[in-house]
């Protein structure tokens, strides 16, 4: 009950500072500064997007900035990690099925992303070199980060540097989609599901997330504060990385 409530506590804190951000915005930086980042309805496309995922010879300044963000969500995910208050709801289905299975969580991992992926197919996503970097940078950068990241014994310090986990997962996020390189497998879904249903990417995430979350528990998964931080957090983390970047970008002709 105790992490029920800090998580609903987590969300109201979240939701109200990025309402109070975008409502007194820094001048000369935000262009639109009553615009709701919680209706953002799709990836937005910028000067150095690239015109499609399936794009052999993109621009170097979109690789940049799409491996930028890989690199940012890594962080982002090691200091999740580092910070012992629970892992991601991935994670938890994972180990979820790996229960039920007898499989280890290695497997059980890979057996889940597999079958993301093919649920790719009735959804019409495209994978491209973005789909193939995430797999790669985001797993060094989780590799080198992890070892020299803090890893707090107070629970307040725990759910510090979770939140901040969370929110450069979102920034990160923000700079890889937009690059439109291709998503990861889950990211994918997430797009997939938001262009299928018409909702907002905020909503759509935390959903999806929440969901993973719950099976997973269901199966027998470790949940934790971090856990629940991660579910309810990504959705507006995430909307306010797309906005973020869409805004301080030169916008498409």
């Amino acid at each position: 009950m105790e992490v029920l409530l800090f998580a609903t506590l987590w969300v109201k804190l979240l939701f109200d500072f990025t309402s109070w951000w975008w409502i007194n915005p820094v001048p000369g930086i935000f262009r639109n500064p009553h615009m709701n980042f919680l209706s953002v309805k799709a990836v937005p496309t910028v000067s150095w997007s690239s015109r499609g995922p399936l794009n052999f010879r993109p621009e170097a300044k979109t690789v940049f900035l799409l491996c930028l963000g890989l690199i940012l969500f890594g962080i982002g995910e090691a200091l999740l990690i580092a910070a012992g208050a629970g892992v991601s709801p991935w994670v938890v289905f994972a180990e979820g099925i790996s229960l039920v299975t007898g499989l280890n969580i290695g497997w059980a991992n890979f057996l889940v992303s597999i079958g993301v992926l093919l649920l790719w197919i009735p959804l019409r996503q495209t994978p491209g070199l973005g789909t193939i970097l995430n797999a790669i940078l985001v797993s060094a950068a989780i590799g080198l980060f992890l070892p020299l990241l803090p890893a707090p014994d107070l629970l307040l310090f725990q759910l510090i540097q979770s939140a901040v986990g969370v929110l450069l997962v979102g920034m990160g996020s923000g700079f890889y989609l937009i690059a439109n390189l291709g998503p990861g497998p889950r990211d994918g879904l997430m797009t997939g599901l938001q262009r299928l249903t018409q909702l907002p990417i905020a909503w759509v995430r935390t959903l999806l997330e929440v969901t993973v979350v719950i099976l997973g528990w269901l199966l027998g998964g470790t949940v934790g504060i971090g856990t629940l931080m991660f579910a309810f957090g990504i959705g507006p983390a995430v909307a306010i990385g797309l906005y973020s970047v869409s805004r301080l970008s030169k916008q498409r002709d």
